[in-house]
């Protein structure tokens, strides 16, 4: 599969991330929300971006020919939040995720943007199951997730983290 593969909608590209997005992927990464319902990375420094970006996302897109996607919004190619499919350790099967730069959230790009990557995710790359984790009290997340089609499937807590989260799943037999 091509790295450079990018997927595009009404109002949105989706396009690999690269490593000339640690900047961006710093802010995202230490954002409110993002530290609170998905977790501290500890990307202290742009060049610890630089790091994440190369050992987790660029090796994924190697290994699997998808992953974690930059949005960019097109009227302003302005980068306002990811999406992607993920090998995440601890969670059976592939699993979407999604999250946006405060002043972007509320206006439908992250639900647009998921969508796309779900029927890339069926479509592109022929998966037949997506799974999904979030926070107990993200009930946003957990709107959008029932709205691309995924069901709760019960609670997971990850290796090394002892908060318990809603896993969501979503099978092409469903």
């Amino acid at each position: 599969m091509n790295i450079m593969q990018y997927f595009v909608t009404d109002r949105l590209i989706l396009r690999p991330a690269y490593i000339e997005d640690a900047p961006f992927i710093f802010k995202l990464m230490n954002s409110p929300k993002w530290l609170q319902f998905i977790g501290d990375r500890h990307i202290i420094s742009v060049e610890a971006a630089e790091r994440y970006i190369l050992e987790k996302m660029v090796t994924q897109f190697d290994r699997l020919g998808y992953g974690n996607y930059i949005i960019v919004r097109k009227s302003d190619e302005m980068k306002i939040g990811t999406v992607g499919l993920f090998d995440r350790d601890g969670v059976q099967g592939i699993d979407i995720g999604f999250a946006m730069l405060p002043q972007f959230e509320r206006h439908g790009y992250a639900s647009e943007a998921a969508q796309r990557i779900m029927q890339a995710a069926k479509e592109d790359f022929d998966l037949k199951e997506i799974s999904a984790i979030t926070a107990i009290e993200n009930t946003a997340s957990q709107k959008l997730l029932e709205k691309l089609g995924l069901q709760q499937a019960g609670t997971i807590v990850l290796h090394g983290d002892d908060e318990e989260l809603i896993l969501y799943k979503w099978t092409e037999n469903n």
